[in-house]
């Protein structure tokens, strides 16, 4: 018996990890802009380098599978939009804590990526061995960040 093609379910889901990546680094970049005194710039700027690597390496298998790389944000659009907005002043403390909602929402969206069962073993090792253990990094960075700010 055939197995069914996945590849268009497994560019689905890395077009939409690449999109929580992408809008990782562009909600890093304002939150460095927005507040570039704050003492954590330096581990904000490695934060969002990390999501720029990660990026790369979605884009990259992407296009292995022969898919368009996603361009878009995701689920940290809305974020990055207010994080733009003249009219909305986040401190440095919600600043801080919504880049923590942000890396919870992408960690969420990787552990869904590992129970998918249509997400191949070797795209899983990768999110266990570097793309998860990274966010998990974030996160406790700026849960540091955070008792730092407050």
């Amino acid at each position: 018996m055939n197995e069914p093609d996945l590849t268009p379910e497994r560019i689905r889901t890395s077009c939409k990890l690449l999109r929580g990546e992408l809008s990782a680094v562009q909600s890093y970049e304002m939150a460095i802009k927005r507040h570039p005194a704050l003492a954590a710039a330096l581990d904000l700027a490695r934060i969002s380098n990390d999501h720029r690597r990660s990026a790369r390496l979605l884009t990259s298998m992407v296009r292995e599978m022969g898919g368009d790389p996603a361009i878009g944000a995701g689920a940290w659009g809305v974020f990055a939009n207010s994080i733009q907005t003249p009219t909305t002043f986040l401190g440095a403390a919600s600043t801080v804590a919504s880049l923590k909602q942000g890396e919870e929402q992408g960690r969420n969206d990787y552990e869904d990526a590992l129970d998918d069962e249509t997400t191949s073993e070797s795209f899983k090792a990768l999110i266990r061995s570097d793309l998860l253990t990274s966010i998990e990094d974030h996160i406790t960075c700026l849960d540091t960040l955070l008792n730092e700010v407050a």
